[in-house]
C-alpha cells in the first residue's frame, strides 16, 4: 500500500445509511482507499431518529457484505454491542436478547456470561460484523457515574471480578471469529462527567487498581484491540487527557504493559475532545501519542466528507514533520495483524 491507503486503514468512520447504494458516501470512501473499517448504529443522534444502519439481520448483511465487495482490503465493521442499554442489536430488530454487564457481574456465572456473548457473536459474524467495542473493563467505582455506572456497564468494583467476565465475553467472540476491544483504557469507571459532552477530570478519583483488567488481560494474551479514553488524568499526564497523551499510551500501556495489538481511539467527536482542540491538533496529539485506529463515529454531528478531511489532515502533518511517517507504518502493521492473524478476514 501507499501512504495515502496506509492512512485510510487507520480511519474508522460511521455512516448514513441502510444500504451502500452507488452514489452514497460510504461507497466513494471505500472505492477511494479513505478508510479501513466502519461502525454501525442504530439511532442517528443529529437527526434524532431511531434508524441509522441497523434494521434486521438480512438487511445488515446486505449492507455489510456489499461494503466489503467494494474494499480492496477487508474493512472492519465494528458495532458497541455490550449487552443491555447498550446494544445496537436490539431485540426489537430480530438481534438476540442481552442482559448488562452489570446483571453478569452481580450473578457472577462466568458460564452465563459466556453464553450470551457468543449467541451476541453468533448473530455478529452471521451478519458480516467482525469487531465488537466491548467488553467494556471500567470498575464500577463510581455507581453515578453518568456513562458508566447510570447505565449498567460495568461488571463491577472488584477487578478480578472484572477480568473474569472480560475473558469469558473474549472466548464467547472467539468461537465465531469476531474480535474484542477492551474499553475505556485507562479507567472511566470513576468519572463525575460524560466525555460527550465535554472535559472529564479523574485526578482527584480514578486509582491504580483501574488498570488490573487490561495487565492481566494482556498478560494472558486475550487483548485484541484496547480503545482509549477522553479522560484527563494528571496522574498519568498533568497536560493532555489519555487519547492525546503519550505519557499514557506509548510509555504506559504499550511499553510499561507491552500491550501489542491495536489501540483505537474513542469518538474524536466527542466534546472532551472536539471542544477543546481542533482537528488538525487532536489528530496530531493522538497520532504521536500511539493511538493506531482514529474512531469519527460521525453521528454526533455528521459530515459525510469526514473522512476525506481526516485523511488530508494527516497528509498535511505528516508534510510538515508534525507526524513521523514511522508512526504510520507502525499502525498499520498492527491493523494488518488484527484483520489477517486475528480476525482471518480473507485478503
Amino acid at each position: 500500500m501507499n501512504l495515502h491507503e496506509k492512512i485510510g486503514q487507520m480511519i474508522i468512520i460511521g455512516f448514513r445509511g441502510l444500504e451502500a447504494g452507488e452514489h452514497s458516501p460510504i461507497v466513494r470512501d471505500i472505492r477511494a482507499g479513505r478508510i479501513g473499517g466502519v461502525v454501525l448504529f442504530d439511532r442517528d443522534l443529529a437527526l434524532e431518529t431511531d434508524e441509522r444502519n441497523i434494521r434486521s439481520p438480512q438487511q445488515v448483511k446486505t449492507l455489510t457484505a456489499s461494503m466489503q465487495t467494494l474494499a480492496a482490503t477487508p474493512l472492519l465493521i465494528a458495532v458497541d454491542q455490550e449487552g443491555g442499554l447498550v446494544a445496537r442489536l436490539k431485540e426489537t430488530s430480530g438481534f438476540p436478547g442481552t442482559v448488562s454487564a452489570d446483571y453478569l457481574g452481580r450473578v457472577d456465572d462466568t458460564d452465563l456470561t459466556m453464553t450470551y456473548a457468543a449467541q451476541s457473536a453468533a448473530a455478529m459474524a452471521a451478519c458480516g460484523i467482525n469487531l465488537n467495542f466491548a467488553p467494556l473493563v471500567d470498575l464500577n467505582v463510581n455507581p453515578k457515574n453518568p456513562i458508566i455506572g447510570r447505565y449498567e456497564r460495568s461488571f463491577g468494583t472488584d477487578p478480578d471480578r472484572v477480568v473474569r467476565h472480560a475473558l469469558a465475553v473474549i472466548e464467547g467472540h472467539r468461537r465465531h471469529g469476531v474480535g474484542c476491544t477492551l474499553k475505556h483504557f485507562p479507567g472511566h469507571g470513576s468519572s463525575r462527567q460524560d466525555s460527550h459532552l465535554g472535559v472529564t477530570d479523574v485526578s482527584d478519583t480514578w486509582n491504580e487498581t483501574e488498570l488490573k483488567p487490561y495487565r492481566d488481560i494482556i498478560a494472558c494474551g486475550q487483548a485484541d484491540a484496547i480503545m482509549t479514553a477522553h479522560i484527563f488524568n494528571s496522574r498519568l499526564d498533568p497536560e493532555y487527557p489519555a487519547t492525546l497523551s503519550k505519557k499514557t499510551i506509548s510509555s504506559l500501556l504499550r511499553k510499561k504493559m507491552r500491550f501489542p495489538g491495536v489501540i483505537i481511539s474513542d469518538d474524536m467527536e466527542m466534546k472532551a475532545i472536539s471542544d477543546a482542540y481542533g482537528r488538525e491538533t487532536a489528530l496530531e496529539l493522538t497520532l504521536n501519542a500511539g493511538v493506531d485506529v482514529i474512531l469519527l463515529a460521525n453521528n454526533l454531528v455528521y459530515d459525510p466528507d469526514i473522512a476525506a478531511k481526516t485523511q488530508e489532515t494527516i497528509l498535511e502533518l505528516i508534510a510538515a514533520r508534525r507526524v513521523n511517517t514511522a508512526l504510520i507504518e507502525r499502525a498499520w502493521r498492527r491493523i494488518m495483524a488484527l484483520k489477517h492473524e486475528k480476525l482471518a478476514l480473507a485478503f
